[in-house]
């Protein structure tokens, strides 16, 4: 986990705290911009809707990416887990003090933000399957049935 302590130190904190947005703590967590862009839309759905479901994931997220993002919130003490639903909550341990003043102040904030100007070089799109079981829906567009994508059988030694 890249966290800069340095950008966190009281001084640069006070600056910080008078402009807070979801990208700020995204960066504390990952240097991708792609991966910090899927993380802080899954923070925004949940601090909007208070809760969230994974059938309730923005559609240009994958559900196991989402799933993934989410319970690592929850490993680092920013989400909850229960009843199937991630909600927000403020358990941080001591070395994320600052930090965990900074997310504070994100989620009493109520300042629109705009992932797509924050995360500009972040790809948005929603992945192409790269394998597992093809659905109906695929084995519809191929022509074939799923009887016939099955690997050839390799003769007798």
């Amino acid at each position: 986990m890249p966290i800069k302590y340095w950008e966190f130190e009281d001084a640069p904190l006070k600056e910080k705290l008078k402009n807070v947005n979801v990208k700020e703590i995204a960066k504390v967590f990952f240097d991708n911009e792609t991966e910090a862009y899927r993380f802080s839309s899954l923070l925004l759905e949940v601090k909007k809707n208070g809760q969230l479901r994974l059938r309730q994931v923005p559609k240009n997220i994958p559900i196991s990416t989402a799933k993934r993002y989410l319970d690592f919130a929850v490993e680092v003490g920013m989400l909850k887990h229960e009843d199937n639903a991630y909600m927000m909550t403020d358990r941080f341990t001591k070395p994320f003090k600052n930090i965990a003043t900074y997310i504070k102040a994100w989620m009493d904030s109520t300042a629109p933000e705009d992932l797509n100007v924050e995360f500009a070089n972040a790809r948005v799109e929603k992945q192409n399957k790269r394998g597992g079981k093809a659905t109906a829906q695929e084995e519809n567009t191929q022509g074939t049935p799923a009887e016939e994508k099955t690997l050839p059988k390799l003769p007798p030694e």
